[in-house]
């Protein structure tokens, strides 16, 4: 029986109901209790009809019960059945898991596409089944965030909607208490899958922020990615600034237009001015028909500008006019071109210092730095390095066809710690020659060929064999050999070192550097 009483909020009312209950030697098999319509609901066997009356009169006589009535349902058991049935309508696969990655809910769609009992997964780690996602380390890190991916259960292969369940507490502060996994299964997607295909080389679940400094980067870079104002990127060399500039255009509403790039310090002057803007009818020798440039081509999307601290004077002047208003000329045209683009540029230098030195433009550099973004170097993000590995490693060895091979306990110690100067494209790399050349089930370090390297002093050789004298002069013969084509003489190569001209002479002639040796 189910009884729905109406009550005051008085402390130990609940007790004297329980009371009465157990003075009829009744189990309780349910309480709820509803502090906004101040209602408390209670479940217990069947009694017949005289000592339900007499139950019944009991209960209205405590102090602060106002009304007393059966009723077929406790709301829960009504929130559950519609729970059930929304679950086995749903034709999407849905599992539930707690904080350690058991599964606790899953639907009829997700046990036929598994191919499973629900005896032989309810109450299991879902981690056993799953190839592609650690849903345990996922749970464990400082910031759960929503993720996308692809994953492999039983053989089968689908995309994963993993969402991070949140109760409050009494506080209000958010408590992680599990997730939510809703399976599409890659074969029935069918043409979505190609959109997403697309979307997941350039989406922020792509981008490994497991660290606390990569959470922030990635936070930010969300919000960013909605507003139309430039963002700059800074960072070293192969930390992902392309990648990030590809997220924010992904996540905007700029998401159906293009996003076209250009690097800054690829092309000579006259020709990156022609590409960024266009040119008009004969501009050049044998040309005779104008063209657009990438700004234009880019309308209603995004113009992204790789090492934009490479850019020169006449562009950045050229730039910050465009920046203005979204106006600019074609080379050689007269007609004003108006265009609605949003400007990433990427950078690995040190644009303050090179404003301060004059060599980039102070209001451009302001235009610019409306937004700003700093990737950190691998070395600074020690918690990505191994998600980082894994996820190259799984693509690596899905692309050429091979069972996943796993990491070493030691190979990934010293994945750690290694101080990654070439950041994740050198990790991408080391790992994709890896497993192209591996025979073996595991990857160990000696599968990476990585060059010893110390933060001091650089990449130091492994196979190191000879005298201290003949390794000065190896490094000697090479620093001569890259300065040479910037100095093209004896003279100027001694003025740059510090050196007597005929000492630099000597040193060129015994190393055998000159203008034949060397291409200038």
């Amino acid at each position: 029986m189910r009884l729905e009483i109406q009550c005051q909020n008085r402390l130990g009312l609940a007790q004297e109901v329980l009371n009465i209950l157990v003075s009829y030697q009744l189990n309780l098999r349910g309480i709820e209790v509803d502090p906004v319509l101040n209602r408390m609901y209670v479940s217990f066997p069947t009694v017949n009809f005289e000592k339900f009356q007499e139950l019944m009169a009991k209960i209205r006589r405590i102090d602060g019960i106002d009304d007393v009535k059966t009723m077929a349902f406790l709301p829960s058991e009504r929130e559950k059945n519609e729970l059930i049935t929304l679950l086995k309508t749903l034709p999407d696969g849905l599992i539930a898991i707690d904080s350690k990655a058991n599964v606790t809910v899953i639907n009829d769609a997700a046990l036929d596409a598994l191919s499973i009992c629900r005896t032989e997964i309810k109450g299991q780690p879902l981690q056993t089944l799953v190839k592609g996602f650690n849903f345990q380390r996922w749970l464990d890190s400082d910031d759960v965030l929503a993720q996308t991916r692809r994953i492999e259960i039983h053989g089968k292969r689908f995309v994963a909607d993993v969402l991070p369940v949140m109760v409050p507490n009494e506080s209000g502060n958010e408590i992680l208490a599990g997730a939510v996994i809703n399976l599409k299964s890659e074969s029935r997607l069918g043409l979505h899958m190609v959109a997403f295909k697309k979307g997941d080389q350039e989406s922020f679940t792509t981008l490994q922020a497991h660290s606390n400094v990569m959470r922030k980067v990635v936070r930010e870079a969300k919000k960013m990615a909605q507003l139309d104002a430039p963002i700059l990127i800074m960072g070293e060399t192969g930390t992902g600034k392309e990648l990030l500039a590809r997220a924010c255009h992904a996540a905007s509403n700029r998401i159906n237009k293009p996003f076209l790039a250009l690097n800054c310090a690829s092309l000579p002057d006259n020709v990156a001015e022609s590409e960024l803007f266009g040119y008009g009818i004969n501009a050049f020798p044998g040309t005779t028909e104008a063209k657009k440039g990438i700004f234009e081509q880019a309308n209603g999307g995004t113009v992204f500008l790789d090492e934009v601290g490479e850019m020169s004077a006449q562009l950045q002047i050229k730039l910050i006019r465009f920046l203005q208003d979204g106006s600019f000329r074609r080379v050689a045209d007269e007609n004003e071109v108006k265009v609605d683009v949003r400007v990433i540029c990427t950078t690995k230098k040190d644009l303050p210092t090179m404003v301060q030195e004059g060599e980039f433009r102070e209001d451009l550099y302001y235009r610019l730095n409306v937004l700003s973004l700093t990737l950190p170097p691998l070395r600074d993000r020690k918690q990505d390095v191994i998600p980082l590995a894994e996820f190259f490693i799984s693509r690596f060895a899905t692309r050429l066809g091979r069972k996943v091979p796993q990491l070493t306990a030691k190979c990934s110690q010293f994945l750690q710690t290694y101080p990654w100067p070439g950041n994740v494209r050198q990790l991408e790399n080391a790992l994709y020659r890896a497993i192209t050349l591996l025979d073996d089930a595991e990857l160990d370090i000696e599968h990476l060929q990585l060059p010893s390297y110390n933060n001091d002093f650089g990449y130091l050789e492994q196979d190191f064999d000879g005298t201290l004298d003949e390794a000065v002069k190896r490094f000697e013969a090479n620093l001569l050999r890259k300065l040479f084509p910037a100095y093209p003489s004896s003279r100027q190569l001694a003025k740059k070192l510090g050196l007597s001209h005929t000492a630099v002479a000597n040193k060129l002639r015994d190393y055998g550097i000159n203008r034949k040796s060397v291409k200038i």
